[in-house]
């Protein structure tokens, strides 16, 4: 089943059961695909693709949650939580701090990295490797770590 399908089947779940948060994050969910569709000469969002697609959603709510949270718009940071954990759900099960230590460190040894100055070839394999498994933030951070 297709991300498309899943999203469309749990929106009129979410329609049934009145669930306000639901309805918002799977609509915008829904919204990007069409979006992306459209802006591509295929029909067919690739799953990369999607991944990508839930991933950006997920980091727009985040650094809105983090502004909403500055300044004290609790109503608002409440929206984007529930909206986060809803869109959650559509990434694959995340890596923990050591796996993902383990696959940079993996990365690393392959490309025969030994500084800071090779930062971005590392970067370009990790996200490619890694994508919806880690948040990129995440991912730099541990490269950062371990060529530092």
């Amino acid at each position: 089943m297709s991300l498309e399908e899943r999203v469309m089947k749990e929106l009129k779940e979410a329609m049934k059961a009145k669930d306000q948060a639901r309805m918002r994050a799977l609509r915008a969910i829904k919204s990007e695909i069409q979006l992306a569709k459209t802006e591509g000469s295929d029909k067919e969002v690739s799953e990369t693709k999607e991944m990508q697609i839930i991933q950006r959603l997920i980091k727009q709510r985040k650094d809105s949650l983090e502004i909403y949270e500055r300044e004290n718009r609790e109503d608002l940071a409440k929206k984007e939580r529930e909206e986060i954990a809803v869109i959650e759900k559509f990434l694959p099960e995340q890596l923990s701090e050591e796996e993902l230590k383990s696959e940079i460190k993996k990365i690393i040894d392959e490309t025969g990295a030994e500084s800071m100055k090779d930062m971005g070839k590392v970067m370009g394999i990790a996200t490619k490797r890694l994508a919806g498994k880690a948040d990129n933030k995440a991912i730099s951070q541990v490269v950062r770590e371990q060529l530092g």
